[in-house]
């Protein structure tokens, strides 16, 4: 979200599942668990939480849609993806580095089946205001990113929009750095490395 909304920030980045790592990020969050985001003397944890500071602080809304129905649409959209699809999430670990082929389960498939069909129906609705699901780029967009990585790495078959949407968003440069960033990375994660190569 810093990224593609254009703001200033400084990662830090620490091996998961190590003694650095717990250490550091209980440190800096209660939860102990990324995100964290550090702004001054404000630690904010969870990544919605996170979104919505963000939003608030700087960028005077623009990260949600700006009538009210569209905002209260994008937030049900961003919450069933942020507390949702757990089979997807289980199944298809984010590793952008691969291209992996794995067995679905039927929940899995389930889930896809639904962004699927989310994705078509936003797109049809907002589709004169912009290529992004609710027109212009939302908090919406940032949300279902990691999705769009994983249905890459997995390779998912989706309908004609989706695979549309799933292009421009492969377009974003925020995306193309972050893909850019995981490739220049060599440490491998055993939890993420699901299915066999393709």
């Amino acid at each position: 979200m810093l990224k593609a909304f254009g703001l200033e920030f400084k990662e830090i980045k620490l091996s998961l599942f190590t003694d650095p790592f717990y250490q550091k990020i209980s440190e800096l969050s209660p939860a102990a668990k990324v995100p964290v985001l550090v702004d001054g003397e404000i630690r904010v944890w969870d990544s919605l939480a996170i979104c919505e500071y963000i939003n608030e602080t700087y960028l005077k809304g623009e990260g949600w849609p700006s009538a009210a129905a569209d905002r209260a649409l994008a937030r049900a959209v961003v919450c069933e993806m942020h507390s949702g699809y757990t089979a997807l999430r289980n199944e298809m670990p984010m590793n952008c580095r691969a291209l992996r082929l794995i067995e679905l389960s039927d929940e899995a498939k389930q889930d896809v089946f639904k962004i699927d069909e989310l994705w078509q129906q936003l797109i049809l609705q907002y589709q004169q205001d912009g290529d992004w699901l609710f027109g212009r780029f939302t908090i919406a967009d940032v949300y279902f990113a990691p999705v769009v990585l994983r249905f890459v790495t997995y390779g998912v078959e989706l309908s004609e929009p989706s695979q549309q949407y799933m292009k421009k968003m492969r377009s974003l440069p925020a995306l193309q750095e972050w893909i850019d960033d995981a490739l220049q990375e060599t440490e491998i994660v055993p939890e993420d490395e699901a299915g066999v190569a393709r």
